[in-house]
């Protein structure tokens, strides 16, 4: 049985400058885990490049080489494809937390899979507004 779930910003962030060996191990290579992010994440890792190659340990070619890997598994979707219901509610559990994740919201609810955060005040605002479906690791 495999997995698919929605993987936010947050989480491959951290995966980037996390000294955690485990994620990175997860998202490249756990074969039953199958990732979705909608392409909102290029802009959001192009935004916080800077951010991203001061706070991690790798070398700027392993930090390339390791975002490759990841991005290759991902299986993108355009934010375009999502119906306009499906955003009007990701914007309502969105407001007031991080409207900057409601394309991440908005994919798990239009796939209907669970979404992978490492955001915990994003966490505690869905699930104030209803929305439970999380996957942990």
């Amino acid at each position: 049985m495999s997995d698919a779930v929605v993987v936010d910003t947050n989480l491959v962030f951290s995966a980037l400058v996390s000294r955690r060996a485990r994620l990175r191990e997860v998202l490249l290579n756990e074969p039953d885990l199958r990732l979705h992010c909608p392409r909102f994440l290029f802009v959001e890792l192009f935004k916080h490049k800077e951010r991203i190659t001061r706070a991690t340990e790798l070398s700027e070619d392993e930090l390339l080489e390791f975002l490759n890997a990841i991005l290759s598994r991902v299986q993108f979707v355009d934010e375009g494809a999502i119906p306009i219901g499906t955003w009007v509610e990701a914007r309502r559990l969105c407001r007031g937390t991080d409207e900057k994740d409601c394309p991440f919201v908005a994919l798990a609810l239009h796939l209907d899979i669970q979404l992978w955060t490492g955001d915990e005040e994003l966490k505690t605002g869905l699930q104030a507004r209803g929305f439970t479906k999380f996957y942990s690791r």
